[in-house]
């Protein structure tokens, strides 16, 4: 594992001397970039100065080691201008970030699987308002446990439970918690042992945050008649060049996984929580979680997505399924892991009140995070993407991901306002 970082090193510093500096003040060419649309700021409306920024909020929270290291990318108009790794992969030996490392990207699982389904609904094979018993028997006839005056009650659900519902975290499924080595085998284990948990609501009534994208992956499997993961290689990942995207690492590449870490004591500075290196392989392929990532491969998907579902001549979805997905389905319901000013819409979290929002994003931006850091947002209005990958397992004491919009949004010099965005959502009334 060590040795395909330090030939990656020697190789690096090999062939410095004929690196190139893209635009001033920029990170140097390397393999990554090669295989990526790059341009200078200033071709897209950006300026280079301001993107320095972004490195000097990064480095703060690394100097204070608040965190080990940071793969940070931001891309206007297709083009990517801006790449930059900073701190430790494994700062415990002295390991460098580098800008193809390897992530867990927690729930920024949820947006792709989430796509996947959509591609099924392009094919017709069901519509947003069907119930998810079509698929799974075992869920046509669920109840709800609430609490009135003090007392617990069960009673039947008002409604069924749709895919719409799965999509938008409206439908008050959970699946249940197991402890070290109990955990089902497979995600159709887990779904089958949930069948007779209860519902937190009746569905539609209330946006809850949990299980609900581990129900889109199994209608996948269930329509599709794939597994998970196949699908996703073979429909998304292969064809969008998404070469870096795994539920298991190859070995190979297993040296390239940055380490996890955990704040620790009063000034919650960090300390070692998992050590790079292979995972036991997994048969669980979730949609709550589970994938790994780069910074590159999350930018060809979402680059996808803003392009109204197509790049580099590879289509997987329609600009109306888009907007479709990037629309707030839930109303008014608090979205309550952003806070006020976010809608929900399939698979995304939307801005919806850029006042109330903490993200500096424009209204119909779209966005999601994952529980170890990382965090990707769209804001189709200015025609920009931004990309933070980062390691740590609570960031609740940390603004980085919140400040990284304000600092590649304030490197915006021209403005988009006056183009139309190619994808921008539905206003729906409720």
């Amino acid at each position: 594992m060590r040795a395909y970082r330090s030939l990656r090193v020697i190789g690096a510093l090999a062939t410095v001397a004929a690196l190139v500096v893209l635009f001033p003040g920029s990170p140097l060419r390397g393999a990554v970039e090669d295989t990526l649309p790059m341009a200078a700021p200033e071709e897209v409306g950006m300026s280079s100065e301001r993107l320095q920024r972004v490195s000097a909020l990064m480095q703060r929270n690394i100097d204070q080691d608040l965190l080990s290291g940071t793969v940070t990318l931001i891309a206007r108009h297709g083009k990517v201008v801006y790449l930059k790794a900073q701190g430790s992969n494994h700062k415990e030996v002295s390991d460098t970030m580098a800008t193809d490392d390897i992530f867990v990207i927690m729930s920024m699982t949820k947006p792709i699987v989430s796509t996947a389904l959509m591609m099924l609904y392009e094919e017709g094979h069901f519509r947003l308002d069907d119930p998810i018993s079509r698929w799974l028997p075992s869920y046509a006839s669920q109840t709800v446990h609430r609490t009135i005056g003090g007392r617990a009650i069960s009673e039947p659900a008002a409604r069924a439970v749709t895919v719409r519902h799965v999509l938008s975290h409206t439908s008050g499924l959970s699946t249940r918690r197991f402890g070290q080595g109990a955990r089902p085998a497979t995600l159709a284990e887990s779904i089958d042992q949930a069948s007779d948990m209860p519902l937190a609501f009746h569905p539609g009534d209330e946006w809850q945050y949990g299980a609900s994208t581990d129900f889109v992956a199994i209608l996948v499997e269930k329509i599709s008649g794939r597994n998970l993961r196949d699908f996703l290689q073979e429909r998304i990942f292969e064809p969008l060049g998404m070469s870096d995207t795994y539920y298991n690492v190859p070995d190979a590449k297993a040296g390239r996984i940055a380490a996890v870490y955990r704040p620790s004591g009063p000034d919650n500075t960090i300390e070692l929580f998992r050590a790079p290196g292979p995972d036991q392989p997994t048969q669980f392929f979730g949609g709550q979680a589970g994938l790994h990532s780069t910074a590159a491969d999350y930018f060809r998907f979402h680059q996808m997505i803003l392009n109204g579902g197509e790049l580099d001549g590879v289509r997987l979805l329609s600009p109306r399924t888009v907007n479709l997905m990037i629309s707030n389905h839930v109303g008014d319901k608090l979205v309550y892991v952003r806070g006020p000013g976010y809608g929900f819409g399939l698979g995304y979290g939307v801005v919806m009140d850029p006042g109330q929002a903490t993200d500096h994003l424009s209204p119909g931006s779209f966005l999601w995070g994952g529980a170890w850091g990382t965090v990707a947002w769209v804001d189709p209005v200015e025609d920009i993407l931004g990309i933070l990958m980062m390691q740590i397992t609570s960031y609740r004491h940390l603004t980085v991901r919140q400040d990284f919009s304000t600092v590649a949004s304030q490197a915006i010099i021209e403005t988009n306002r006056h183009n139309p965005p190619t994808v921008l959502g539905y206003e729906r009334r409720y």
